[in-house]
C-alpha cells in the first residue's frame, strides 16, 4: 500500500490566510522527506471550495522546486476546459523541473457553475474526455501535430519543452460507477476515486470491473482519496476537523466533485434540516469514511482497504484546520505508514 498527499477542499478563512498556500509546500516538503508517494493537486475554478488551486501545472512547479522524489500529479486536470496541447506542454514544464516526475489524473469537469471555462463544452465533456487523454499522451511522446498559422496555413509542430518522461502515466478520476472504472482500464490508466457517496463493498465491486479491463502494459492501480487528520486523542481531532466540517455548506462536501446525496438536495433543504444532513455526515464519515484519531485506530481501515484492492491511499488534508496542526498531525500519518508497510507488506 502506497501513501500519498491530496489536496483539494477549503481555502480557509475565506481566502485571508497570509499565505493560503502554506499548506501545500510544507505539506508535499514533509512528504519528500519521509517515504510518501506522491502529491496530488487539484484543479477547480470560481469556487472556495478548492478555489486556491485553479491550475495545478502552476502549484506543481512550485511543489517541483521544493522536493526531489516525490511524484507530482494533478488530481485532476479537468480535460474539457482545456486544449490538450497547453495541458502537454504545461505539464511538460513541470515534468522538467521535477526531472521526470509528473503523472496526470484526467476528469471531465464539474457541476456546470465550475465549468465557465468554455462552457460550450460543458454538454460533451465526458465523451470528449477519452479523446483528450489519447491526444496528450500523444503530444507527450512527441508527436507531430498539424494546425493552423496565422496566415490559416498548416503548420507541423511538437511540443516543447520535451518532457523527461517518455510516457506520461495517466489516471482518470471517478466518483464511482462501473463505468467509469471499466473505461479507466480500458484506457490502460490508473483510477483516482474516492468514498464520499458510495461504500466499500460498492468499491470493491468497481475495482474488479476496473482490474478486468485493464489493458495497460504496468501494473492496474487503484487509489483512493480519503479525508485524514490523526492526532494523539480521539475526541480531540473529533472535534478539530467537526467545526470545518459544520461551517462548510453540506453541498460542498456532501456533493463535492458533483456527486449528489441520494434523494437529498441540499439547496432544497430549510437551516434546521440542512444542520441535520450535515452533522449525520459528518458522523459517517468521521468514524467511517476517513483516517481520523490515533493512528492504530485508523489502520483496520486500511487493512479492509488493502483487502478490496485499493493500490494506494492518497491522504486529503487539507480540512480547513489550521496549518500547523494538521502539519503537526503529520508526524502520526508517517507513523502509520511506516507500521503498516512495516508489518504488512504481502497484504495486497
Amino acid at each position: 500500500m502506497d501513501f500519498s498527499l491530496f489536496y483539494f477542499a477549503h481555502d480557509g478563512a475565506g481566502g485571508t490566510r497570509r499565505m493560503p498556500h502554506e499548506l501545500l509546500l510544507e505539506g508535499a516538503r514533509f512528504a519528500d522527506r519521509h517515504g510518501f508517494t506522491a502529491v496530488w493537486i487539484p484543479e477547480r475554478h470560481f469556487h472556495p471550495f478548492g478555489g486556491i488551486y485553479p491550475n495545478p501545472a502552476l502549484t506543481g512547479t512550485a511543489v517541483a522546486g521544493i522536493t526531489d522524489r516525490v511524484e507530482i500529479r494533478a488530481g485532476s486536470v479537468v480535460g474539457p476546459l482545456h486544449d490538450p496541447i497547453r495541458i502537454a506542454e504545461e505539464w511538460a514544464v513541470v515534468d522538467n523541473f521535477s526531472e521526470g516526475r509528473v503523472a496526470l489524473s484526467f476528469g471531465p469537469g464539474w457541476p456546470s457553475p465550475g465549468s465557465v471555462l468554455p462552457p460550450e463544452d460543458y454538454s460533451q465533456r465526458r465523451e470528449a474526455l477519452p479523446q483528450t487523454i489519447d491526444t496528450v499522451r500523444r503530444l507527450w511522446r512527441q508527436e507531430e501535430f498539424e494546425l493552423a498559422d496565422g496566415t490559416a496555413e498548416p503548420a507541423t509542430k511538437r511540443i516543447c519543452p520535451a518532457p523527461v518522461r517518455p510516457e506520461v502515466p495517466v489516471w482518470l478520476t471517478s466518483a464511482g460507477s462501473a463505468e467509469t472504472f471499466r473505461a479507466a482500464g480500458e484506457l490502460g490508466a490508473g483510477i483516482l476515486t474516492h468514498l464520499l457517496c458510495h461504500s466499500p463493498e460498492d468499491l470493491a465491486k468497481w475495482i474488479t470491473v476496473y482490474r478486468e479491463a485493464y489493458t495497460g502494459t504496468g501494473a492496474p492501480r487503484v487509489a483512493l482519496m480519503l479525508p485524514t487528520f490523526l492526532g494523539q486523542d480521539r475526541e480531540v481531532v473529533r472535534e478539530t476537523v467537526r467545526a470545518p466540517f459544520l461551517r462548510t455548506k453540506a453541498g460542498e462536501l456532501l456533493a463535492a466533485p458533483g456527486d449528489v446525496v441520494p434523494g437529498v438536495d441540499p439547496d432544497d433543504l430549510d437551516p434546521e434540516d440542512l444542520n441535520f444532513v450535515v452533522e449525520q455526515a459528518f458522523d459517517r464519515y468521521f468514524e467511517t469514511g476517513g483516517l481520523f484519531g490515533q493512528a492504530d485506530v485508523a489502520a483496520p481501515l486500511v487493512d479492509r482497504l488493502a483487502e478490496i484492492g485499493v493500490d494506494e491511499v492518497a491522504c486529503m488534508i487539507d480540512l480547513d484546520v489550521e496549518a500547523g496542526a494538521v502539519l503537526a498531525g503529520l508526524g502520526h500519518l508517517a507513523t502509520l505508514k511506516d507500521a503498516w508497510q512495516t508489518s504488512r507488506p504481502a497484504a495486497r
